[in-house]
């Protein structure tokens, strides 16, 4: 129990900075002898309190940001209810196949963010207006990875962040900020599912729930603080150590 409730903790305060919470909590889940898909229900339940408090710690950097967050908001509903539905019906193989790259590409659009950016307003007219939701392709690229999220969700804050820094011109403290409600919105819609037509463990969600509430708590206060530079290189360090464990996992 003392080490479910530390583990929760660790992946809250982990997921209000970075993302990957997942990786430190499932693997302790297991340790304790519930089955992966098991381990899989309880965790997402659990974290939901976790991806609340990390929103809230983020509210100064989330101002001016209503429109952006509701348009992608639905995104995240629509993705985190169908990848909590490939969890009740699909074997785990099945999906997790594609983790691996899903992840990589992530990595490598976070560590380059800055240079394609860089780039691409060289090739943008002067007087063109300042990018505000990305449209289209970022809509489509974040429903996607909710569906990704709704189903096991390890490393889904490190795609999120890849995909709006790519499409948006804003800093990266406030698209952490837009992160950490989509994540919490998308563990909400996969619990309400869970709750009816899943397994789980209540101790277990119970503890990483107190658990993650606090860390969201203490990671926003600290995340806040990280120059883009730090958090880029956080977000691509956690992320690597996420590669590697699905990969050998």
């Amino acid at each position: 129990m003392a080490a479910v409730f530390a583990a929760g903790t660790g992946a809250g305060a982990v997921n209000a900075v970075v993302g990957s919470g997942t990786l430190i909590t499932f693997p302790v889940l297991l340790a304790t002898g519930l089955s992966p898909v098991t381990a899989t229900v309880s965790n997402g339940l659990g974290l939901v309190p976790g991806s609340i408090s990390a929103a809230i710690g983020y509210r100064e950097e989330l101002r001016g940001q209503r429109r952006r967050v509701l348009l992608l908001g639905i995104g995240a509903v629509l993705g985190g209810r169908a990848g909590a539905v490939l969890l009740l019906t699909l074997p785990e193989s099945a999906f997790e196949r594609i983790v691996p790259v899903l992840v990589s590409l992530a990595l490598v659009l976070v560590a380059c963010q800055p240079l394609i950016a860089k780039q691409v307003r060289r090739r943008r007219p002067a007087d063109a207006p300042a990018r505000r939701d990305g449209g289209p392709l970022l809509f489509t690229g974040l429903t996607l990875a909710s569906v990704y999220g709704g189903y096991f969700s390890a490393a889904q804050g490190i795609i999120y962040v890849s995909l709006m820094g790519m499409l948006l011109d804003d800093t990266l403290q406030r698209l952490n900020a837009v992160k950490n409600v989509l994540a919490a919105v998308v563990n909400t819609v996969a619990a309400v599912l869970f709750v009816f037509f899943a397994d789980f463990d209540w101790t277990a969600v119970l503890l990483i729930a107190v658990g993650s509430a606090l860390g969201g708590l203490i990671g926003a206060r600290t995340g806040r603080r990280f120059s883009p530079a730090v958090l880029r290189t956080l977000i691509v360090s956690v992320g690597t150590v996420a590669l590697v464990h699905l990969v050998l996992r």
